[in-house]
């Protein structure tokens, strides 16, 4: 910024040129690792061991000192669940339906499929995915619940052929689930619900107790307790990639309203105070044009002090001279969500390396992505887009590999195979591949 430029009075810290940021201003930027709290540390791995041990009294122990309500069992009927979609409004449950209807037809298509190969005449490899046989998915209930991200878990699930779906969630006052929470659960066809919450539930789900079954996989997000159970029982079930701080990258350029611009840091802005919203604009002029729309937006916010201190907290406006700069860094930062805001941005889908999920063009808001779109908004954070993907029907198969071998091609493979043997010392693997050779 110029001295003559008018000074935005703004909690988004403006931070200048992309190419100037200081070595230790670009570590505090990409860097987005954090050592876990000990005293979390410690207290989940007690409640896991407690639901290892005692089961459902653990569990029903921790509902009424964690969740203030005295249950007589952790199990809701059938009844129950569904009933929950006709206390939700026809309106909402028409847009969970539609939803979950795009998010079937989505994950149907990038469904996987068995694969045969002939490596050679004789030698044919297939492999088949398998569908788990029972899922773990866990739904917030505290300061929000998520009745989209039970979609996200189970509609994929049930896609991919699991067959049982297990859903945990914290219990209200009345003993239940939050009613979206449940109404999301009959919708996308769950087997199972719990009223449990926090690490305890996910203990459950690893663990298996009188009530509540082991599971081969959990998902879900949740808190700091939540995410730290997860770890600590993934040495016995896989999870999911862990979440943290919902992120976004937008790149701008002048092609780009402002307005629009400043409309999407609010949604990502007001998940959380930690969450992180990176807005690369292409030139200065670019960049104050944005930062007066936030600053002008934010005023208006019902979630104003969640935003503002996000944005102080984590909030950049960068400028790049180019969009290959922009995208060179956004690649560097591997961010949950990228919006693309600029005149060519389909051209510029190919350059991309490292996003959960991309957006291209600025009329494809990140929270159609969230909820209506059919793509999965469980996504990898803190640079994990590097090496992780969504969450995905691929999440609840396995892998059978099946190989036949003809009599003619046993043969042909003997003296290669018994070479391979003998030169790694396994005489007996040698002998059981020459015995074809003499057929």
């Amino acid at each position: 910024m110029t001295a003559s430029e008018p000074q935005v009075r703004t909690s988004f810290r403006f931070r200048g040129r992309l190419d100037a940021l200081q070595p230790d201003e670009r570590r505090e930027l990409f860097d987005r690792s954090s050592s876990p709290d000990p005293e979390i540390i410690i207290a989940v791995s007690e409640i896991i061991r407690r639901v290892r041990e005692e089961g459902d009294d653990a569990l029903l122990e921790y509902a009424t000192r964690f969740d203030c309500v005295n249950l007589s069992r952790l199990e809701l009927p059938r009844s129950v669940i569904d009933a929950a979609r006709g206390t939700i409004g026809s309106q909402l449950e028409a847009s969970i339906l539609r939803a979950a209807h795009n998010i079937d037809r989505v994950h149907r298509a990038f469904a996987p499929c068995i694969t045969q190969i002939e490596s050679e005449p004789g030698v044919t490899v297939m492999r088949r995915p398998d569908p788990l046989d029972a899922v773990g998915i866990y739904a917030p209930g505290g300061k929000a619940a998520y009745a989209s991200s039970v979609l996200m878990a189970a509609v994929p699930a049930r896609v991919a052929g699991v067959r049982e779906i297990v859903l945990c969630s914290p219990p209200q006052s009345d003993g239940l689930p939050s009613r979206e929470v449940l109404a999301a659960a009959s919708i996308a066809g769950v087997d199972r619900v719990f009223a449990i919450g926090g690490a305890g539930a996910i203990a459950a789900m690893a663990f298996g107790t009188g009530s509540v079954p082991r599971t081969n996989k959990i998902v879900g997000p949740g808190n700091a307790f939540v995410a730290e159970a997860k770890l600590q029982c993934s040495r016995e079930v896989p999870i999911d990639c862990p979440a943290g701080p919902s992120e976004l990258v937008i790149i701008a350029d002048s092609s780009a309203s402002p307005d629009v611009i400043a409309r999407e840091v609010m949604a990502q802005a007001e998940h959380d105070v930690r969450a992180i919203v990176i807005v690369i604009a292409i030139g200065d002029d670019v960049a104050l044009k944005i930062e007066c729309a936030i600053e002008s937006r934010t005023r208006s916010e019902p979630r104003r002090e969640v935003i503002d201190e996000a944005l102080a907290n984590r909030g950049r406006v960068l400028v790049a001279d180019s969009i290959d700069e922009a995208v060179r860094a956004s690649n560097a930062f591997a961010p949950e969500h990228l919006l693309i805001a600029t005149r060519n941005a389909e051209s510029i889908v190919d350059m991309v390396r490292s996003a959960g999920t991309v957006f291209v063009g600025e009329t494809s808001s990140v929270a159609f992505g969230d909820y209506m779109t059919g793509a999965n908004h469980v996504l990898p954070t803190g640079g994990m887009a590097q090496s992780y993907s969504g969450l995905s029907t691929l999440d609840f198969v396995r892998w059978t590999t099946i190989q036949r071998i003809t009599v003619d091609a046993a043969a042909r493979l003997a003296l290669d195979t018994a070479r391979f043997a003998d030169a790694e010392g396994l005489s007996a693997h040698a002998s059981a591949a020459r015995s074809w050779g003499a057929q």
